[in-house]
């Protein structure tokens, strides 16, 4: 089964404008419904290679064990769909090669990655996010931010001690309370969502929501979201007219059409309707 045709997906990463290298990694494949944002840190270039990593990882593991007619199967011990259990082992094994790589190779010591990862199928959605890069849904009109950043700052609003505009303008508010590949384990948020045709998601690094306001962003993707990759570049562009302080990287994907897991028979559908 593939997805081509029925996702439309678009990315942009760049440097920034005070930066020297770009430590992001942006991954999209819509006929695998996949796609991966990672955000990079430590380390002499270490960034670079942490964010690399994940995002290999997490690609080889989806192509290698992705069974189309399983995926939407509900693990009964946990609640979660089997796509979703599968994003969450792919980051861990992710999190088990950066560790590792990070202390055998000298320079790259104390390197990680945020990260947020999408997969589509059965007209839903899993997320799977670790860190304070962002997932985005724009839907009815309507912006909604899905992910909850992993960050000093978020746990202090969430505690009531700063508002969010407040927040923003935090001197740590890019301070990670959890990173992939920094420690021996790693747990990652799962999100399970529905999919509507005409909903655009938006996964982005701290470079674009540290300097563009939710509202902005919105108005960017009603401008210009006929043409994803041009609202990608514009995201950016406003980033970097803001300052472009950090790494700047974008994912847009839009659901075309619905993407049942089966095609149902209408033979089949009449028998399931006797009966319900």
């Amino acid at each position: 089964m593939s997805l081509r045709g029925k996702l439309e997906m678009a990315g942009v990463t760049d440097v920034g404008r005070r930066r020297d290298h770009n430590e992001d990694t942006i991954v999209t494949d819509a006929g695998l419904g996949l796609a991966v944002l990672a955000d990079g840190m430590g380390g002499y270039k270490g960034g670079e290679v942490a964010s690399a990593l994940a995002a290999n990882v997490l690609v080889e593991e989806v192509r290698r064990k992705l069974r189309w007619q399983e995926v939407a199967a509900v693990d009964e011990q946990t609640g979660y769909t089997r796509a979703s259990l599968l994003i969450r082992d792919a980051i861990s094994r992710a999190n088990d090669s950066i560790y590792r790589t990070a202390h055998e190779q000298p320079h790259c010591q104390g390197m990680g990655t945020t990260l947020v990862s999408l997969l589509f199928y059965d007209n839903r959605l899993s997320v799977g996010h670790v860190g304070d890069s962002r997932l985005y849904r724009v839907r009815g009109g309507e912006i909604e931010q899905l992910t909850v950043d992993h960050s000093l700052i978020q746990e202090l609003v969430d505690r009531g001690f700063y508002t969010p505009e407040q927040a923003r303008r935090h001197v740590q508010k890019n301070l990670v309370t959890r990173a992939v590949g920094v420690d021996p384990t790693v747990t990652a948020d799962l999100q399970e969502e529905p999919v509507l045709p005409g909903d655009i998601y938006l996964a982005c690094s701290d470079g674009l929501s540290d300097l563009v306001e939710d509202g902005d962003i919105h108005l960017t993707l009603t401008q210009y979201g006929a043409n994803l990759s041009e609202a990608a570049q514009r995201l950016v562009e406003l980033a970097n007219a803001r300052g472009g302080t950090d790494n700047v990287s974008v994912i847009l994907i839009r659901a075309l059409r619905p993407f049942p897991a089966h095609h149902r028979s209408p033979w089949r559908m009449k028998v399931l309707h006797w009966f319900t």
